[in-house]
């Protein structure tokens, strides 16, 4: 299976049209077909369903898809750090990161590199934890950064000494609202919209004193900004971190945040493989961390 193959699958998937694709590509539509007829001879799976107007993915074909987008993200990747090598530094440092304000460290300890070195470009991939951790392996990102409650020990790490504070993003109408915080039996009681990753990690169940899975879920979300429109609607009430959407006080219908109490917080860990071997821009990157969380570990 050739990377040039590859790059022609996924022009034919995104036209829907193996015309357009050819067009694109600038190959006769003849050569086009064969080359996706030996890929699929060669997978022993059909990757098209051919209709008149459309040339669409089978199952294999959206599964080939993703897997592609893959290896052709990760192979543009190492040509940019090869062109790169024996220039003045530049590159593409690649960052995954959940929704925290513990970013605002990691921005803050790599500015200085900005000046110096404006020719380095940052990616910042936001996704969850499974997320982050899937790409990091496929050699996608660089550096990851977590919130969870303890060191992810398969990984280099250091902690960032920012910790997130849990608490309910709530309607300014909820009787909850005229109360300083959130105790486990209010919790329970309340139905919540509630991060995947944080049930899956079980990382409520010792501050409950039971287990997460008791909890009133009426929806869950893995990034937090859209679920503010759930709780808008009066869907419920959002179990997340402060800071991460905005509030209004004086807004009836607005929301509020009111922290857990007694108080739960999450750590913020950067990670990178062991072992990892970075680009010349990502030794710099790497440089900038080292500073500003020694002896973090």
């Amino acid at each position: 299976m050739e990377l040039r193959v590859l790059k022609y699958f996924l022009a034919v998937a995104r036209h829907e049209n193996i015309s357009r694709a050819a067009e694109e590509l600038n190959l006769t539509q003849p050569t086009l077909s064969r080359q996706l007829a030996e890929l699929e001879e060669e997978l022993g799976a059909a990757l098209f369903v051919r209709g008149k107007r459309k040339t669409q993915l089978t199952e294999a074909g959206m599964f080939l898809k993703m897997r592609a987008e893959e290896i052709t993200a990760l192979a543009n990747k190492t040509l940019e750090q090869f062109a790169h090598a024996d220039e003045m530094v530049e590159g593409d440092v690649y960052i995954g990161c959940g929704e925290t304000e513990g970013m605002r460290e990691i921005i803050r300890a790599v500015a200085p590199l900005h000046t110096s070195y404006p020719r380095i470009r940052l990616h910042l991939t936001s996704g969850n934890e499974e997320m982050v951790t899937d790409r990091l392996q496929k050699g996608l990102l660089d550096f990851g950064l977590l919130c969870c409650a303890a060191p992810p020990v398969e990984y280099a790490y250091r902690q960032l000494s920012h910790e997130d504070v849990w608490g309910l993003y709530l309607r300014q109408s909820n009787p909850l609202a005229a109360q300083r915080g959130i105790r486990a039996e209010e919790l329970t009681r309340e139905p919540l919209i509630v991060s995947r990753q944080a049930m899956e990690a079980k990382e409520f169940d010792h501050w409950l004193g039971r287990r997460a899975e008791e909890l009133n879920v009426v929806g869950t979300y893995n990034l937090v900004y859209n679920a503010r429109f759930m709780a808008e609607q009066g869907f419920g009430s959002i179990l997340s971190f402060s800071g991460l959407l905005s509030t209004d006080e004086d807004d009836e219908d607005g929301l509020v945040f009111r922290p857990l109490m007694p108080e739960l917080r999450s750590r913020n860990y950067l990670i990178w493989k062991k072992g990892q071997v970075f680009s010349r821009a990502g030794r710099l990157v790497m440089a900038c961390f080292e500073a500003s969380f020694a002896g973090s570990v």
